[in-house]
């Protein structure tokens, strides 16, 4: 069965490099990134891994811990880790998921649920739908799913930009507009009524159509 925003994510325990987690239970009451691979030692996942890791301080401070998964076992995983560090400058702090039998690939639907056999002997092609970024919220439901072709690296600011209007938007009732920074104006939703505006946004909106209503962007009265 497919995945979709607002499921809720697969629970599973797994080996990885900060020993064995149970996935629900490491998530907590905060959210989570699970970003996958499809091998360790290849050179765009190198980047990614080594980038989030960098950033990694931006997405702790807004509650959300996060995980990395690759089609290898634990003990390559290490020495990738070793190589990241050389190659980018920056270790990787958080857990990285030991996919050796390919469950959780399949569990999250980026195999197919018949593919056959473990990592042993599999190439990166083999496994190139293993490119996804999950993003989970403290109700354990999926929020934001994206997947990428190998030969292009994720942009994981967007990520992050993404994270914010998550986050700001299960808060307060209103939706952010493309291309959305932190700090700009936002969008009241369609289903507040302008009187229930009125009493949530007192300072006033632009309506440029009776159905787009512009706001400043409320400010978060805590980050979960």
């Amino acid at each position: 069965m497919s995945l979709r925003i607002n499921d809720i994510a697969p629970d599973f325990t797994a080996e990885t490099t900060q020993g064995t987690i149970h996935f629900h239970q490491w998530i907590g009451d905060g959210w989570a990134i699970l970003f996958s691979h499809p091998k360790d030692f290849t050179p765009v996942c190198t980047t990614e891994l080594g980038y989030m890791a960098k950033i990694e301080p931006e997405f702790t401070r807004r509650h959300c811990k996060l995980i990395g998964l690759s089609v290898d076992p634990v003990e390559n995983h290490r020495a990738w880790a070793k190589d990241i560090e050389e190659t980018q400058g920056y270790m990787p702090q958080y857990p990285i998921i030991a996919d050796r039998d390919l469950s959780i690939s399949k569990l999250y639907n980026m195999l197919p649920a018949e593919e056959p056999g473990t990592s042993e002997g599999r190439t990166a092609a083999a496994n190139a739908t293993v490119r996804s970024v999950f993003v989970i919220g403290p109700d354990k439901r999926i929020k934001m799913m994206l997947t990428y072709p190998m030969s292009t690296g994720r942009n994981f600011d967007e990520i992050l930009r993404a994270l914010d209007s998550m986050q700001l938007t299960q808060e307060h009732k209103v939706a952010t507009p493309a291309n959305w920074k932190q700090g700009e104006d936002v969008i009241i939703l369609p289903s507040v009524s302008d009187d229930d505006a009125k009493k949530l946004f007192p300072q006033g909106w632009k309506a440029e159509k009776p159905y787009l209503r512009k706001v400043k962007q409320p400010q978060p009265s805590t980050r979960s």
